[in-house]
């Protein structure tokens, strides 16, 4: 039923969501690398003052093997109360979980037991397929005229990817998304300017370019992504395509400003195939145009052969590898995940063209393997992958796998499973640990863990129309 007066946790602002109350609650994609068992979604309880604080609270099976979820998002948010397309009475309560190796997409109700949610609608890969055009969905986002779902390949054949429209309210495939996508043919993220009518888009690969890992020949080829698409957002129109360099591969998560009036964000670029470096490029508008400039690099560290799984021996280094960027709702603060390495950093990118680091945290990483305090003992696989903020800024959630295929790779030995929780400085910067917030291993009942979600919206969750 619809509600008749706005959803609490839509907020007209950046600076309203801030001032929201804390979230209690975080949802966790988890999946059986092995397909021996049913992806599940968990449940983390992050209430700091519950006795169950940190651990895992609630769990959902999926009815199917083999979905591997991955990214996932709400069926409605603060874009709702947007005055262009406004549509004020859906409601957040629908998680939308894509399953990346399956194509299929599942609905999850979390409203009337937030920790008992139940799976209400599973598309089928055909659905998609054959009303959109599309396979392999990936990133979830609530616009103000449905749901927007990234997708990496085609039916039936391996492109274009691109976006397909479900409805706010019936979970039905629309159908895609663009209407003139002009020499578009990878795709990976898709985030906009949203009072601007602007979107933009980002590559990664098709589907046989990514399943199986990373394919040396096309990675040393400089074959995966690396440029950006900026659209005309209601006429679905591709406007522009700025190529960051052929070296640049793998031009993956956009992260624009929350703030309505500006229009620039950032985008993290998994490695350099010149020097093995990652970086982050800023995204500015100048004019009738976007340029973009590489503003972060991060170097790779040398490491003994020895030491390092098989596809990095003949380098001799451990590249950053970074995978994720999150903004602060304030857009004070760029977290980055260097998964290689085993870092993440966050940045004061208070102005955007300098970004100024002002903190670091090291977990796990392919050669250091640094432990959680709270496990000292512990030699930690995988390093900060997904990055989640919460609204305030205070909190930053970190998960460990990338993607099943490519954590074999880099960590052959075994990735493990872990969520941590570090606490943010609000005045300088500085990330340090929860002790007290550790689920791991076990905890997941034998899963990896990606995506996290934060009750009532987070960081990457939410678009706003008002300042």
């Amino acid at each position: 039923m619809p509600r008749f007066t706005p959803d609490p946790t839509f907020y007209p602002s950046p600076r309203d969501a801030a001032a929201a109350p804390v979230e209690k609650l975080a949802y966790v994609a988890a999946f059986a690398r092995p397909a021996d068992k049913p992806d599940a979604l968990a449940v983390l309880d992050v209430d700091e003052t519950s006795a169950s604080y940190g651990e895992v609270v609630g769990w959902t099976e999926l009815p199917n093997l083999g979905d591997e979820v991955h990214h996932f998002g709400w069926n409605a948010c603060s874009s709702a109360l947007c005055p262009t397309a406004a549509h004020p009475h859906v409601e957040r309560r629908y998680l939308v979980v894509p399953g990346i190796r399956s194509s299929r997409i599942y609905v999850i109700d979390t409203r009337d037991d937030p920790t008992s949610p139940r799976v209400v609608k599973v598309l089928e890969a055909d659905e998609l397929g054959k009303r959109a055009g599309y396979s392999r969905p990936h990133t979830v986002h609530c616009g103000p005229e449905g749901i927007y779902v990234s997708a990496l390949g085609g039916h039936g054949e391996e492109g274009p990817g691109g976006v397909a429209i479900l409805d706010h309210t019936t979970f039905e495939v629309r159908g895609p998304w663009e209407a003139d996508r002009g020499d578009q043919y990878l795709a990976y993220d898709l985030w906009w300017h949203i009072g601007h009518d602007v979107a933009v888009t980002s590559e990664w690969g098709t589907p046989s370019m990514i399943e199986n890992g990373v394919v040396p020949e096309l990675l040393l080829a400089n074959k995966y992504g690396h440029r950006l698409h900026f659209w005309d957002l209601r006429k679905r129109r591709n406007i522009q395509t700025v190529d960051l360099g052929a070296q640049h591969q793998m031009a993956l998560e956009l992260r624009p400003a929350h703030d309505p009036r500006k229009q620039y964000g950032f985008v993290g670029v998994v490695v350099s195939t010149e020097d093995l470096s990652a970086s982050v490029w800023l995204w500015t508008r100048e004019g009738s145009e976007f340029a973009v400039r590489k503003v972060i690099e991060i170097p790779a560290e040398p490491a003994d052969a020895a030491d390092l799984p098989p596809a990095l021996q003949p380098f001799g280094a451990v590249p950053p590898l970074v995978t994720d960027i999150d903004l602060s709702v304030d857009d004070r603060f760029l977290y980055v995940s260097a998964w290689g390495t085993g870092e993440l950093l966050q940045y004061d990118v208070t102005d955007p063209e300098h970004p100024r680091k002002t903190g670091s945290v090291r977990l796990g990483g392919v050669v250091r393997r640094t432990p959680h305090p709270a496990v000292p003992e512990l030699a930690l696989s995988g390093g900060p992958q997904m990055v989640e903020v919460s609204r305030d800024g205070a909190r930053v959630y970190v998960s460990n796998s990338l993607y099943g295929a490519w954590d074999d790779q880099f960590y052959p030995d075994g990735v493990g499973a872990w969520v941590a929780k570090l606490d943010v400085d609000p005045r300088t910067g500085g990330l340090t640990p929860d002790e007290r917030f550790f689920p791991h291993d076990t905890d997941f009942r034998g899963r990896r863990v990606h995506q996290i979600r934060l009750q009532g919206g987070d960081a990457s969750s939410d678009s706003y129309c008002f300042p």
